[in-house]
């Protein structure tokens, strides 16, 4: 009996673990590196290579070798292919451990709030309070600077000056958008200095009225699935915080 091939769904699956990889590994993604994984040819991973890169999912970046995401893989991972992934209890307490200390003033919250957003996600943590325009708290910078898409001087240099450019990285955390959390991805961020990042902004309130952002900065080979549910819960327990201010 001849056993029928979803080739869609074979797609989607490979495009899925290529970006799993490459987030954990920070290097091309090779068809033999997934031939075992699928236990498919390799031959018949170059082939779905080959189509996803006609999609625009995928690009390689030199004339041999593997294959990396693009913006679009990028987009379709976070839109379609993501499962939500829960943080485990360790990280939830470990979280909730933090704002134990008590809290009295709002700065205090949003600073200590951009620490662990750092120290959970180990990427940049920002926060903003929507009247304070000019005001933005962060930590973890470093953190992103030593990922390997930074090891380029200029590279760094640009985003270094980004970050310091404090009204304009505010005017992008503030934007408005729909629901509770929004991911932008290298140049939807519209800022060439931080088009190999990518941004997840979750909305927090204060005094049950829309307040301010929670957000994190990394590279856009970001660990999505423990960083989008890592800043929501954030985002729920300092509400829960400020309520007591």
């Amino acid at each position: 009996m001849v056993k029928n091939i979803d080739h869609e769904q074979r797609k989607r699956d490979i495009l899925t673990a290529t970006i799993n990889r490459y987030i954990q590994e920070a290097i091309p993604v090779a068809s033999d590196d997934l031939a075992e994984d699928f236990e498919l040819s390799s031959a018949t991973i170059r082939n779905a290579f080959a189509d996803l890169e006609k999609d625009g999912f995928l690009m390689h970046p030199y004339t041999s070798g593997g294959r990396i995401p693009t913006n679009k893989g990028y987009r379709y991972y976070v839109d379609f292919l993501l499962s939500q992934m829960e943080l485990v209890d360790a990280e939830k307490e470990q979280i909730i451990r933090e704002y134990k200390e008590e809290i009295r003033r709002l700065e205090d919250a949003l600073e200590k709030t951009s620490q662990i957003i750092s120290e959970i996600t180990q990427y940049t943590g920002i926060v903003s309070f929507l009247e304070w325009q000019d005001k933005l708290f962060y930590k973890g910078m470093s953190l992103v600077l030593e990922q390997p898409e930074f090891r380029d001087y200029e590279k760094m240099r640009l985003l270094i000056r980004m970050i310091e450019d404090k009204k304009r990285l505010i005017d992008i955390i503030n934007r408005d958008f729909s629901g509770t959390t929004r991911v932008y991805i290298g140049e939807e961020l519209g800022c060439p200095e931080m088009d190999n990042c990518s941004l997840i902004v979750s909305s927090y309130q204060f005094k049950d009225k829309p307040s301010g952002r929670v957000a994190v900065l990394g590279p856009k080979r970001m660990k999505y699935k423990h960083t989008i549910s890592a800043l929501e819960y954030i985002s729920d327990i300092l509400q829960e915080v400020l309520n007591k201010i």
